[in-house]
């Protein structure tokens, strides 16, 4: 596990729950280390992080909680076409 924890950029933690820096988390979530910038100081959903003198990480735990907020299913796409269908049948 050394090895692959090394890879993760594991700098502190448990190898189960590691703090990652912003390049590995970018590389791990496939966002932009430019777009996690952005969203450390987000008003509505900051993005949890530690700042340890300049350097900023973040627990995978929390980005993986914090994440799910973002999570989209196809429900509403389907109630939209459910809404517009009946609305058009109302029409005739």
């Amino acid at each position: 596990m050394g090895a692959e924890a090394s890879r993760l950029g594991e700098s502190m933690g448990t190898p189960v729950d590691p703090f990652l820096s912003l390049r590995t988390l970018a590389s791990y979530s496939c966002v932009s280390v430019r777009k996690l910038r952005e969203y450390l100081h987000d008003p509505v959903h900051p993005l949890p992080h530690y700042r340890v003198g300049g350097k900023i990480v973040v627990r995978r735990s929390e980005f993986d909680r914090w994440m799910q907020q973002f999570r989209r299913r196809g429900d509403a796409d389907v109630e939209r076409v459910v809404s517009e269908v009946l609305r058009d049948i109302e029409r005739a």
